[in-house]
């Protein structure tokens, strides 16, 4: 019985191909779409997942006179004695940022040198994470102030082989003031995707604690990080609530702790007034809800055309039901046909997936495979089996309701009902197609206008390396030297990265007429000669550091925003006191953007610290660009002869901080593509049908005078009508869910009225071409040929 209905099913799909192929073309893209954005989404879900669930990571609320701003740093005391001080603490450690030790050189007494990326961590940092020690116990790899931790890679690149244990090896950057040795007391394997922390070494916490003097363990200045591994039962909001007043007790006035998950810190980090606002979460719920639409979309196809269908299908149902058939094995019937498509759509699915995951994996900067992925074959069975019941639902129920005399009569009993179903399952299609197209337009316009609006500096042919080695602590001999080389436009000297790596401080600085009770924060940076000159920032009022007007040390330049912010008139020549420290402010600078254009720019000032800075910043002639890089690289060889040559271009920092929004708008115009594809195809099968049920219509139309115009808008009125409607339901819509976009911007296009126009005209547009072909091609028959089909 079972292998009769397959034959039957299969013979009903060859009497429709048309349909048939429809519906596997667009169930099959549908399906694709939604599993390759199912495997995106479970990796950014799943990141530093592996861990603890009770691992937090503590966060300060700085309590601004206008705003609550949330930062990571916190004291690098705080670790030791929240352990002391709550009994909820299992553990806690202190680690440092990411960026700190970024770009470390590590190398053996062999002379082997590698970059590495590294960080300072507490000597609990294997308790209260789970990245896996494979030489060394857990509770005493990092005890030593000297120890040192590498991973399995590390270590084979270093010394050929995984057991490096009791080995020394000697590691020197930037942030520190000479070359350091270490003994390895353990081997972690390798960091892998799942983590958001990629390190390749570990270093007591003591030695930046250390470095520090007696900075980081103070309470009032912080930058290292603080995690703690709380123990089970522990109520999170009843610990917030103890820890929020931790610091103001230690003499900390307007900060107030309070701890996040740490396996929820990849996707919900972002800050509102104290509070989390978001995230990476947004577009992982942005891109569910589109793969969920789009299968919807390819759903939709299947009921409009099984539903349009059925007048062809009445003296099929007829006979069965006179023969005994009764209604519910009809709809098992039709729900079969739906699900078997639907697994045919799968397999065809997969295959596409596969072909296009290396394409996917490029844009998203991911690895993901279909490959062993137990959660995927669990997932790919259960999303065929509900998208051939709701594909099949609808048209189960209608058709198998026919009364068996009117069926075998061919007469349908398809009223104002079906059809207004049929047209709202239209306008549903281009309702999502046209909000998907206003998203595209507005992603690539507010990156667009990221990318060309002025940053207030020149980040075009800016390369920038680290001045370690030789060379630490003596960046003026290297700009100097590197000055001189042809194609060098100018030179100068960071102690930061510039974009996103500025220091800053609410500390002890004042001015006159400051309001001792405003709480101001200041970003500020430590720079060489020619640091204005060299990134195009423009002096409004004022001068820039210069050595011709003796030293320039106890001089100091703020930006448009910070004197906003103080309230000054004419700066010029008037005193910023800073740590007690009286410096003259010579120069009022246009703001530029030292972060990315999701946050507004705040106060900032710059100082003339030229023996505080160790990155060395290059702007290059655009016209010799391989030959001067070549040039520099030379001369760093003879200045550092010692240290490898490693540095990064500006303006790719710049993009980086965009990589995000990059991704979503590539993979949104791939999204938006799609649902207008399964859209028309199905329009397509519906006009298709249509001129097929009205081709003797159209006949006697043509003999009685009617001309192709009027055939043409005949055929075409009745499916333009949900497309226009959907353009004016989709278009508010798709207006508030920009807005909610661009909120996340402090600097944000404008929403223009043409980009909904273009939509609402694009989306009628392509409607109309998909329909007109099949209604130009029923137009343009024969009227005998019409009137001679049966």
């Amino acid at each position: 019985m079972f292998f009769l209905q397959l034959k039957l099913i299969f013979r009903s799909f060859l009497k429709s191909k048309t349909s048939f192929l429809i519906n596997v073309l667009s169930l099959s893209t549908g399906l694709c779409c939604a599993l390759l954005i199912y495997l995106w989404v479970e990796d950014e879900a799943t990141i530093d997942g592996f861990h603890n669930s009770q691992v937090y990571q503590l966060m300060q609320n700085e309590h601004l006179s206008d705003v609550v701003n949330t930062v990571e740093g916190t004291p690098g005391i705080l670790a030791q004695n929240l352990k002391e001080d709550f009994p909820q603490v299992s553990y806690a450690v202190t680690t440092s940022p990411a960026y700190w030790l970024a770009e470390s050189k590590v190398f053996a007494n062999a002379g082997k040198t590698i970059n590495a990326a590294g960080k300072f961590a507490g000597k609990d940092f294997f308790d209260v994470f789970n990245f896996p020690l494979l030489q060394g116990r857990k509770d005493n790899v990092l005890a030593d102030k000297n120890a040192i931790v590498i991973s399995e890679a590390l270590a084979i690149k270093l010394f050929n082989t995984s057991d490096a244990v009791g080995k020394e090896i000697t590691w020197t950057n930037t942030e520190l003031q000479s070359e350091n040795k270490g003994n390895i007391t353990g081997i972690f394997k390798n960091t892998d995707a799942r983590s958001s922390e990629q390190f390749d070494f570990l270093i007591s916490a003591e030695v930046m604690l250390d470095a520090a003097g007696a900075t980081y363990r103070k309470w009032n200045n912080y930058g290292p990080s603080t995690y703690v591994l709380l123990k089970p039962g522990t109520n999170l909001k009843y610990f917030n609530e103890t820890i929020k007043g931790y610091l103001k007790a230690k003499g900390v006035e307007n900060s107030s702790l309070f701890a996040v998950p740490y396996s929820d810190n990849y996707l919900y980090n972002n800050f509102k007034e104290g509070k989390v606002s978001g995230g990476r979460i947004e577009y992982v719920r942005l891109f569910s809800l589109i793969a969920v639409f789009i299968l919807l979309l390819a759903c939709i196809n299947f009921m409009n055309l099984s539903t349009a269908r059925s007048t062809k299908r009445l003296k099929e149902v007829g006979v069965k039901k006179v023969i005994g058939a009764s209604r519910a094995a009809l709809k098992i019937q039709f729900l079969t046909e739906s699900v078997l498509i639907s697994t045919i759509s799968m397999f065809l699915a997969l295959l596409l997936a596969e072909l296009l995951l290396p394409n996917f994996n490029a844009i998203t900067g991911k690895n993901l495979s279909l490959v062993n992925n137990l959660n995927l074959i669990a997932l790919i069975t259960i999303v065929t089996i509900i998208t051939g019941v709701i594909s099949g639902i609808y048209p189960a129920v209608h058709l198998s309701g026919f009364m068996p005399s009117r069926a075998l009569k061919g007469i349908s009993h398809q009223g104002k009902s079906t059809i207004t179903v049929r047209q709202g399952l239209v306008f549903f299609q281009f309702a999502i197609s046209i909000t998907l197209i206003v998203g595209v337009l507005v992603v690539s316009k507010q990156i667009e206008y990221v990318q060309n609006t002025s940053q207030g500096f020149d980040r075009e042919n800016v390369i920038y390396f680290e001045a370690d080695g030789q060379l630490k602590n003596n960046a003026e001999l290297a700009s100097a030297e590197i000055g001189n080389l042809p194609g060098v436009m100018n030179v100068t000297s960071v102690d930061r990265e510039i974009l996103g790596d500025l220091s800053y401080t609410t500390g002890a600085f004042n001015w006159e007429v400051r309001d001792s009770r405003e709480v101001v924060k200041f970003q500020r940076a430590d720079v060489g000669l020619n640091f204005t000159q060299t990134l195009g920032i423009k002096i409004l009022e004022g001068r820039t550091f210069s050595d011709e007007n003796g030293s320039d040390s106890l001089k100091i330049i703020i930006n448009e925003a910070g004197i906003k912010t103080m309230r000054m008139k004419n700066p010029v020549g008037k005193t910023f006191t800073l740590w007690g420290t009286n410096y003259q402010i010579i120069g009022v600078m246009k703001d530029f953007h030292f972060e990315s254009m999701h946050k507004a720019i705040g106060p900032m000032f710059i100082r003339f610290k030229p023996e505080h800075t160790n990155r060395i910043f290059v702007k290059i002639a655009s016209m010799k660009l391989k030959e001067t890089i070549d040039a520099i690289k030379e001369k760093y060889a003879l200045l550092n002869p010692k240290s490898s040559f490693y540095y990064k271009f500006l303006d790719q920092d710049f993009q980086r901080q965009y990589n995000a929004e990059l991704r979503v708008s590539a993979l949104s115009k791939y999204f938006a593509v799609l649902a207008i594809f399964i859209s028309c195809i199905g329009l397509f099968g519906l006009a298709t049908f249509t001129v097929e049920r009205r081709f003797k219509e159209i006949g006697i139309r043509k003999v009685l005078g009617a001309n192709t115009g009027q055939m043409i808008f005949s055929l075409s009125k009745d499916f333009l009508k949900p497309v226009v409607v959907s353009v004016i339901f989709s278009l508010p819509l798709s207006y508030l869910l920009s807005r909610y976009w661009l909120d996340n911007f402090a600097y944000r296009i404008e929403l223009k009225f043409w980009f909904f126009a273009f939509s609402g005209l694009a989306a009628v547009l392509i409607s109309w071409l998909t329909i007109g072909m099949q209604a130009i091609r029923a137009a343009s028959i024969n009227p005998v040929d019409a009137l001679k089909s049966e």
